[in-house]
């Protein structure tokens, strides 16, 4: 029986010593001051690392992991700030410069009012001006004109309000009631028509 117990206890010794040299081991190779040199057997640094030298050997090597990660953190928060800012400022941009697009057109409208002439071609030439000025400021913003007379009738781009009879193949736009508008390919409102009906 005692020999039995002997024999346990000198095993646990062996795996205790056994555990202790492979975290000495560890130790030693994430401690770069303290090296293993096999040529110089009276070196100190050959001697396996007490339990408290590879205690500190492994804090310190936690602490750079620490270090590392809290690094790794900030420089990701940073990223992310950047590009919130970013986003923000072309949204802001995008919106002052269709604003600024605008402002000749109110200009023109401030001049006809001021205008007090009874000149109807001149006025007429002054509404046609302000428009195609509206229009340019309204394609600058990627906002496009839908007019789809003679095309066939696209539910996701055209409202019917009508069928009528006419020569034209079934399901083509006949006439349009109201202009649509697309922004950025996204329909802004789409096209009141009418659409020829089957024969």
């Amino acid at each position: 029986m005692s020999q039995d117990k002997n024999q346990e206890t000198s095993s646990s010794t062996q795996d205790n010593t056994h555990e202790i040299n492979e975290l000495s081991q560890a130790a030693q190779e994430s401690n770069p001051s303290k090296p293993a040199d096999a040529a110089n057997p009276g070196d100190q640094s050959n001697q396996p690392m007490t339990p408290e030298e590879i205690i500190a050997a492994l804090e310190a090597q936690i602490k750079d992991f620490q270090d590392q990660f809290l690094r790794a953190k900030a420089e990701v928060e940073n990223a992310r700030k950047r590009s919130m800012e970013d986003v923000a400022k072309a949204h802001k941009f995008a919106i002052e410069g269709f604003a600024e697009s605008l402002l000749p057109v109110l200009d023109s409208l401030n001049a006809a009012l001021a205008d007090n002439g009874a000149d109807s071609a001149k006025m007429k030439e002054g509404i046609e001006l302000t428009l195609k000025q509206l229009v340019a400021a309204l394609e600058k913003g990627r906002v496009l004109e839908i007019n789809p007379v003679g095309e066939k009738f696209d539910p996701h781009r055209h409202q019917a309000i009508a069928m009528v009879p006419h020569d034209q193949e079934a399901n083509t736009v006949v006439t349009v009631l109201q202009k649509g508008y697309l922004i950025a390919d996204r329909v802004l409102r789409p096209a009141l028509v009418t659409v020829s009906q089957p024969k």
